[in-house]
């Protein structure tokens, strides 16, 4: 119980830096950044947060529910832009692939230049 305690600690922390600071990230983000720098700094030991942690990546799917839901809710627009939806997917796709190689090849060949 005490690893939720935790987890939501750093979630409410977000929150509140993300309300008082007016930071143009989400609040979980926010607490999840906060959550890793502790982890990393060992001020947080994983053994306190590990079983909630799998606890709550294995009812996961539960989470996307009320994405789904909302989802259908806006159906009749999602049907009448579908293939926009659908091109902006694909263009975006194979454009992060492109930048993605590409980026890979031009740090390959900068690293054998340096070695």
């Amino acid at each position: 119980m005490a690893g939720f305690a935790i987890l939501l600690a750093f979630h409410l922390l977000g929150l509140w830096i993300q309300k008082g600071t007016s930071l143009p990230l989400p609040a979980n983000v926010i607490g999840l950044i906060l959550f890793t720098a502790c982890l990393f700094l060992k001020i947080i030991k994983l053994e306190w947060v590990e079983e909630s942690a799998q606890f709550l990546l294995k009812h996961m799917l539960l989470f996307f529910l009320p994405f789904v839901v909302g989802t259908m809710v806006y159906f009749g627009e999602i049907r009448e832009s579908w293939l926009a939806i659908i091109g902006g997917l694909l263009l975006s796709t194979l454009l992060s692939l492109a930048v993605t190689g590409w980026l890979t090849q031009w740090l390959e060949r900068r690293e054998t230049r340096h070695e």
